[in-house]
Order: structure tokens, then sequence, then C-alpha cells
């Protein structure tokens, strides 16, 4: 088991910058996966970005690519999400979760930090 709690949601006019933390309760095994997926109400849960726990090879959704940077501490087993130029379709629930496919299957999930850009 493993538990994933998120952090560093707000409230942000748009064009800010926001980080989100993600602290694991363990150190993630070394085929694990980790991701950042966001959610807008009455919408479907959607990939925004992932890395490697091993590798740090990051992936992204084209909506957040130059403007996202997802990152990782092996050390103090978090996972960030750096977030600027933020826009109002930004706003939405964000989940950190693990698992060992990039674009699906994940297994273990946070609570959720909520994310609100204003204009």
């Amino acid at each position: 088991q493993m538990q994933l709690t998120e952090s560093g949601g707000g409230l942000v006019q748009a064009g800010g910058s926001l980080r989100l933390s993600c602290a694991a309760s363990r150190r993630p095994y070394s085929s694990y996966v980790m991701a950042w997926l966001r959610q807008i109400p009455g919408q479907e849960r959607e990939f925004v970005a992932a890395i490697r726990w091993s590798s740090a090879r990051t992936y992204y959704a084209n909506s957040v690519k130059d403007r996202f940077t997802i990152s990782r501490d092996r050390a103090d087993n978090m996972v960030y999400l750096q977030m600027n130029d933020l826009k109002l379709e930004d706003t939405a629930v964000y989940y950190c979760a693990a698992g060992t496919n990039v674009w699906s299957d994940y297994f273990y999930w946070g609570q959720g930090t909520e994310v609100t850009v204003s204009s």
C-alpha cells in the first residue's frame, strides 16, 4: 500500500504560477510511474503529466506542454508539478497517482487538491 497526499492548490490569477506537491508514504518502486491528472466537475479525469520514478523520463499532455513541469525528489519520496502561465481552463481538482503505465491504470491515488484560476 502507498498513500499519496497532495498539497499546494489554491486560487491564482490567469498568467500566474503554482507548485503542487505530492508526498508518498513510502518509496515508490523503481517500476512506478508517478503522475498528475486533473478533473473538472462533470467531466472525465484527464492526464496532465507523468514521470518515471527510476529514470525521471517525463510525459505531458499537449495542453500543458511548455507550461507545466513535473519532477521528483527520490530522497524525500516527493513529486512536484510546477504550473506556469496558468489559464482559466486549468481550473480543476488535481490528483497525484501512481502506477506502472504512463497513460492509464493508475492504482494509487491521492485525495486531490483544487486549483482555481481566475481572470
